[in-house]
C-alpha cells in the first residue's frame, strides 16, 4: 500500500536495516540498544505469563535459537544506524534529538515550497497554456464568477467552457502527418494522433463535472478518479480514495480539477500518476480556474505536467480561495452550498 500525505513516516522492525534498497530511502536511522539481560528477563516474564512455558524452556530456546539470531542478524546492523539509543523511551535526551532532527528535515521541505510560492509575481512558466480570452471566453467566465448568477445557467457555462478547454488541450498531444482521399477522389494533407491511449483522471469531487466533456470529444476513453481532501487539523491534502485503469503508465492522462488554488491536491495527484509509472510530460493538468500560487507550485514541483486552463487569478486569500475566484465551484454547481 501505497502513504501518501504523509509528512512524516516511521517504519520500525528487528529486520528493519536488512534491506539495502530500503536503507536508501530513509532520512535517518535509529538503532534502539537494549542491555542483553533485560531482553532475557522480558522474554521469561512474556513466555512464562502469556504462553505458559517454563523457565528451562525458555532459556534453552533463548541460547539455541534467539541469542545466536541476534548477533549474527540484528546486532551488526547497529553499524549503519546513524544514532544508536541506549535504555530506549527511557532515554529522553537522544528522544529530543531525534524529534529536533526532524524538525529540521521538515523546515527544509517547507523552504522549497515556500520558495515555490516566492515565484509569485514572476513571469508565468511556460508549461502553461491559458485559453485566449475572447469576449465569448471573457463573457462566459463573467456569467460564472457572478455571485447572482442561477444554479442553472452556472452549470450550462460551466460545461461550455469545459469544452472549449477539452478541446484547447487536445491541440497539445502529439499528431503525426497523414494523407487521405475525399469522395471527390482529391488527397488531403491532415493530421491524425499517434496510436497512444488517452486517460482521463479526475480529482473529486469538482473534477468530476470535467468528465462529460472530455467523453464527448475523446472516443472510449477511460477514466480514473482521486479523491483528495485537506486535513482540516494540518492543513495537508490527504489521499482518500483512487481508482486508476490498468496498464495506465504508457498513456497520456489529462488530469482534470475544477479549480486550483494552492496546488496541493494536483500535486498530489500527480504524484500519484508518477508511482504509477505514467511518464511525468504525458500528463496535463487541467482546470477552469487557477491562482497564479498554484501554477508556479505544480510547475516549480513538476516542471515537464503541462498546464492547461481557461485564466489564472492573481491571489489566494487565507482561506486558500481564489481571488477574484469563483466561489466554492463543487458547491455552486452541485447545489450544496
Amino acid at each position: 500500500k501505497t502513504v501518501y500525505g504523509a509528512n512524516v513516516i516511521v517504519f520500525e522492525g528487528i529486520l528493519a536495516f536488512a534491506n539495502k534498497e530500503l536503507l536508501k530511502l530513509l532520512d535517518m536511522k535509529v538503532f534502539v540498544d537494549t542491555d542483553s539481560d533485560i531482553r532475557l528477563v522480558r522474554r521469561l516474564q512474556r513466555d512464562i505469563m502469556e504462553r505458559g512455558r517454563d523457565v528451562a524452556g525458555v532459556i534453552k530456546q533463548y541460547n539455541k535459537f534467539v541469542k545466536p539470531a541476534f548477533e549474527q542478524y540484528i546486532e551488526p546492523t547497529v553499524q549503519v544506524a546513524d544514532i544508536v539509543v541506549p535504555r530506549g523511551g527511557e532515554n529522553f535526551v537522544a528522544l529530543d534529538l531525534i524529534v529536533q532532527h526532524v524538525h529540521s528535515q521538515l523546515e527544509k521541505v517547507s523552504q522549497g515550497a515556500a520558495l515555490a510560492s516566492a515565484h509569485q509575481g514572476q513571469p508565468l512558466p511556460k508549461t502553461l497554456s491559458v485559453l485566449e480570452s475572447t469576449p465569448q471566453v471573457r463573457g462566459m467566465h463573467t456569467i460564472i464568477r457572478n455571485k447572482d448568477t442561477t444554479r442553472d445557467e452556472f452549470i450550462f457555462y460551466s460545461k461550455r467552457l469545459m469544452r472549449l478547454l477539452i478541446e484547447h488541450a487536445l491541440s497539445f498531444l502529439p499528431l503525426k502527418s497523414v494523407t487521405v482521399e475525399t469522395p471527390q477522389g482529391t488527397m488531403y494533407e491532415g493530421k491524425r494522433f499517434h496510436r497512444q491511449r488517452i486517460t482521463g483522471v479526475s480529482i473529486l469531487r469538482a473534477g468530476e463535472t470535467m468528465e462529460q466533456a472530455l467523453t464527448a470529444v475523446c472516443k472510449d476513453i477511460r477514466l480514473g478518479k482521486i479523491l483528495i481532501q485537506t486535513n482540516l487539523d494540518t492543513g495537508e491534502p490527504e489521499l482518500h480514495y483512487l481508482r486508476l485503469p490498468k496498464e495506465i503508465s504508457e498513456d497520456y492522462v489529462i488530469l482534470m480539477d475544477s479549480t486550483v488554488s494552492t496546488g496541493a491536491a494536483a500535486m498530489m495527484a500527480v504524484r500519484v500518476l508518477l508511482d504509477h509509472d505514467v511518464q511525468e510530460d504525458r500528463i496535463f493538468l487541467l482546470s477552469l480556474l487557477m491562482a497564479e500560487m498554484g501554477v508556479h507550485s505544480v510547475a516549480y514541483a513538476f516542471p515537464r505536467v503541462h498546464i492547461i486552463t481557461t485564466a489564472v487569478d492573481k491571489r489566494v486569500n487565507e482561506e486558500f480561495h481564489i481571488i477574484p475566484g469563483i466561489g466554492n465551484f463543487g458547491d455552486r454547481y452541485f447545489g450544496t452550498d
